[in-house]
């Protein structure tokens, strides 16, 4: 059998070689929701339906609280309820967003730490999330299989902020007015 030594040390060379960082679209989306770290903003619920009753009457906040070169924890309030944070992390394989939910007491729910990474470049002003394996495991384990097939949605423009979930029969939507910071709600559930 004869070898081929160009193919073998093509394929050792590519398996050396580092995995894709995040695109130019991706960092340029971390760096305009990283701007506004420090500050809160208001946002209204979107199309709301049956489903998303728990956000309806309730003041709506988002605050880029935490912010380095490589993640941003951005709590989301819901009226007295501080359980929600949004994470977004730079990978090597683009941006992740957890959703990091917490107990009053600041214990971990059983359904914590589901998202997604984006599967495509996306753009310096949208990223989609689609559900992981870990997600879709939890949310089974949770009984919530009609959360497998979630995708989130953020979009960042100069004047609004949108945070958005789709999936069969469900589109749940918050924009939040950039032009207008609001008081800093309080610390997050479980974060110091």
């Amino acid at each position: 059998m004869k070898k081929y030594p160009q193919i073998l040390a093509l394929s050792a060379t590519c398996i050396a070689l580092p995995a894709a960082a995040i695109t130019a679209e991706q960092s340029a989306f971390f760096d305009s929701i990283a701007a506004h770290c420090g500050k809160a903003y208001e946002g209204t619920v979107i199309g709301a339906t049956s489903a998303d009753s728990s956000f309806s009457g309730k003041k709506l906040v988002m605050h880029v609280r935490e912010c380095s070169d490589n993640e941003l924890k951005v709590p989301f309030h819901v009226g007295d309820d501080h359980s929600r944070t949004w994470v977004i992390t730079k990978t090597q394989h683009g941006l992740h967003l957890a959703h990091d939910h917490r107990h009053k007491d600041g214990s971990e729910d059983k359904v914590t730490m589901y998202g997604g990474m984006t599967a495509m470049m996306g753009s310096a002003t949208e990223q989609s999330f689609p559900v992981d394996a870990y997600s879709i495991n939890n949310f089974r384990e949770n009984g919530l299989d009609v959360s497998v097939t979630n995708v989130w949605h953020m979009y960042i423009k100069p004047t609004e902020f949108t945070y958005r979930l789709t999936r069969e029969n469900r589109d749940f939507r918050v924009d939040f007015d950039l032009t207008k910071p609001v008081d800093l709600p309080p610390v997050p559930w479980g974060h110091k």
